[in-house]
């Protein structure tokens, strides 16, 4: 045998060595919790034989606490690139099987090689988590490992996507990576994030809580909003993933993916000119709204369970890829507050980093009032959908189908925050307030004065007559219309056209902000 071949049968031996991380024992560990390995994830993920591995023979330089004498190929994570759907992604996977996937200086190393490449050719980084924290044995080196992918995180913001898979232990310090990414997703009773642990909250609190119920995925898709998605199965998060990739780009110079349009551009859908109710008050479904308008009814809706009264998400109009901001009628009436204005501000700021053009969608009565509200900074959180409505240069179309009152009328892309288009239907209300309230503000003294003469019935009669005259006046698109603040009032059923035409329009939109290092948004 040659040295060349034994050179070479060295290799095959080694990368073997490696393919198994920390061994077959530790592989059947994984599987018994219900998990698959890092490699098995990124062949799940990844376009079949895609997958170009970087890096599979580092190894840690720790030499405390025993290390010295554990050594695995590849240190705990798997990192590469490949190709989903024939575009290029960058990935890292932590591998729970080597040392709990705990994060060393050379395993930190890793990642922010893939994702230092990744800025160079301009392609999206996903990072797929399962790891135990910090490695404790190597201390500082540990967290300035840490601060190396957040520091990248940070300068990859709105220049590449960046996702984020929860598929085990995040916590500590480990959990500001994927805080720092577009979107984060969460495996169902098997993940979990949060910066200080059970136990540590027992003994400073002596409150009592389970990893599940202090960071859980039910937790953080419907109380905190950290997390974007959540699946029920390794398998269920790959294909979110998948189908996520298809609506971005592949950095902010591209433009979005297209797809051929089966769906015609002129489809009518005449139950749109029946589904808003006679009676104002009487809420409606905004999902079928939305599966009316876009392509084939395909939605794909982000944070869905997190603030529910706005809904947002990806769909298309004639095959282009388009973020869609709407209002909820059936829940809360659809009135914004904090939560639904930091979701929104958000996704409405993503999809203007990665020109993806924004359709929103408006039925809001107002702002959730009360104390539990300002206390929490409503006022901040709502200025945030308005910075970022107001910064957007994408193109932008506004339909009104219903309620568009006060301050919410101006925070969902109203013309004045350089919306491009902005139509209503003929069922919409656009003013300070419901005809109701304001003829009770504006005739508070007569009305008063009616009812200290004991004239009771006179009083409402009185009230009636001026709500009605304030409904003729501004409870309708055209008093807008007239300013010219309101493009166009459509018919219903047209609306998919009309978006469609106007999106066609905008296509070679040019609009810049002023030069400055950053704005400094209401954080």
């Amino acid at each position: 045998m040659s040295k060349q071949t034994e050179r070479i049968n060295e290799l095959v031996e080694l990368r073997g060595k490696a393919r198994l991380g920390g061994g077959e024992k530790a592989i059947e560990k994984q599987h018994e919790r219900g998990k698959y390995t890092a490699r098995e994830r990124i062949d799940m993920l990844l376009d079949p034989g895609s997958f170009e591995e970087l890096d599979m023979f580092v190894k840690h330089r720790c030499t405390n606490f025993g290390m010295e004498k554990k050594h695995y190929l590849g240190d705990g994570v798997v990192t590469g690139s490949g190709t989903i759907g024939g575009r290029l992604v960058y990935v890292f996977a932590q591998d729970f099987t080597v040392s709990a996937g705990s994060l060393s200086e050379m395993l930190a190393s890793k990642i922010c090689k893939v994702m230092d490449i990744a800025m160079k050719v301009g392609a999206p980084v996903i990072g797929l988590n399962d790891s135990g924290g910090a490695r404790l044995q190597e201390g500082i080196n540990a967290l300035a490992g840490y601060s190396e992918i957040f520091q990248r995180n940070i300068m990859a913001s709105g220049v590449i996507p960046q996702i984020s898979a929860i598929m085990g232990p995040c916590a500590g310090g480990a959990v500001y990576s994927p805080a720092l990414t577009d979107f984060t997703l969460m495996t169902e009773g098997t993940s979990y994030m949060f910066l200080t642990g059970p136990a540590v909250v027992k003994t400073v609190l002596g409150e009592v809580v389970t990893q599940e119920q202090l960071g859980g995925a039910s937790v953080h898709s419907t109380k905190s909003g950290v997390t974007h998605l959540t699946a029920k199965t390794d398998e269920e998060a790959i294909a979110m993933i998948k189908q996520l990739i298809s609506y971005i780009p592949q950095n902010n110079l591209s433009k979005t993916p297209r797809v051929a349009c089966t769906d015609p551009i002129d489809r009518k859908e005449d139950f749109l000119n029946e589904i808003i109710p006679d009676n104002p008050n009487q809420p409606y479904d905004m999902y079928e709204v939305i599966g009316g308008l876009v392509d084939n009814g395909e939605f794909f809706e982000i944070q869905p369970n997190f603030a529910r009264n706005i809904i947002i998400g990806f769909a298309r109009f004639n095959g282009e890829s388009v973020g869609i901001v709407a209002n909820q009628p059936k829940q809360l009436a659809g009135v914004l507050d904090s939560n639904a204005s930091r979701k929104a501000a958000r996704f409405v700021r993503f999809c203007d980093a990665f020109n993806i053009p924004i359709v929103t969608l408006v039925d809001v009565p107002g702002f959730l009032p009360g104390t539990g509200q300002e206390y929490n900074a409503v006022i901040l959180h709502g200025a945030k959908l308005l910075y970022a409505f107001g910064e957007a240069t994408v193109p932008k179309v506004t339909v009104t189908l219903r309620k568009s009152y006060g301050g919410s009328h101006i925070v969902m892309s109203c013309k004045q925050l350089r919306g491009d288009f902005n139509y209503a239907w003929p069922s919409a209300e656009i003013a300070v307030m419901g005809a109701a309230g304001a003829a009770a503000v504006l005739y508070a003294k007569e009305s008063k004065a009616l009812k200290d003469e004991g004239k009771v019935e006179e009083a409402k009669a009185f009230l009636d007559g001026k709500i009605e005259e304030y409904e003729k006046l501004f409870s309708n698109p055209y008093n807008a219309a007239s300013f010219g603040y309101i493009d166009d009032v459509i018919e219903p059923r047209n609306t998919r056209f009309r978006i469609i035409r106007a999106l066609a329009q905008l296509q070679d939109k040019k609009l810049t902000n002023p030069t400055r290092k950053h704005g400094n948004i209401p954080l």
